[in-house]
């Protein structure tokens, strides 16, 4: 591991810049990954475990990847550096039920995290979970607009690919429908596509 890399871990995990948030940060540090994905924030389950993704919407995920990618979880998290737009759970939404939608000065405020991690790691491709993480990463959140293609983005001084996948929340509707089971089943065969390509280098 890298001496930047390691300066910043050490900050990601001593921040403490969000007073509404619970917790502390959670990220799925894999040093030298060439590929990134980034989820929207951790849940309760996840800030216990200290393990991004390790509840339901984690087991869809991975469902997903085994089924489709032919890579099963522990593959996954030995290979893939596992982010989010903000790294601590931002607690219940009492009114909408479910958990809270990060606000714009969390996920601005955690951008720089993920910035230097975009910086360091200079990966070939990023996985972008749920419309927050496909909006700070391609720019749009309508996810038939964007899921089942390739994005190449710049940010951070870095160019790579987004390819974006609908969230595994069981609260998520979205692939209920035909054609987005399609759009789905497409970015999937286009991250196993790249994760041959990255492995076999």
């Amino acid at each position: 591991m890298n001496r930047d890399f390691a300066a910043h871990l050490d900050a990601l995990f001593a921040c403490r810049a969000c007073p509404n948030v619970f917790g502390v940060p959670v990220t799925g540090v894999v040093p030298n990954a060439r590929v990134m994905l980034v989820g929207q924030a951790p849940g309760p389950r996840e800030v216990e475990q200290a393990k991004p993704f390790a509840y339901t919407a984690g087991r869809r995920l991975f469902a997903w990847m085994q089924e489709h990618v032919g890579i099963s979880e522990e593959e996954f998290r030995a290979s893939v550096y596992i982010a989010a737009v903000i790294r601590c759970f931002p607690g219940r939404d009492p009114k909408a039920g479910g958990d809270r939608v990060p606000d714009v000065d969390e996920i601005a405020r955690c951008s720089a995290h993920l910035d230097r991690e975009l910086r360091i790691l200079r990966p070939e491709l990023v996985i972008a979970v749920g419309t927050l993480a496909a909006k700070q990463l391609v720019g749009e959140s309508e996810l038939k607009k964007v899921v089942g293609r390739v994005h190449r983005v710049t940010r951070a001084g870095h160019e790579f690919d987004v390819i974006v996948l609908p969230h595994p929340s069981g609260r998520s509707t979205w692939t209920n429908k035909k054609e987005n089971v399609a759009l789905l089943a497409k970015s999937l065969k286009l991250i196993a596509k790249r994760l041959r390509r990255s492995s076999a280098r």
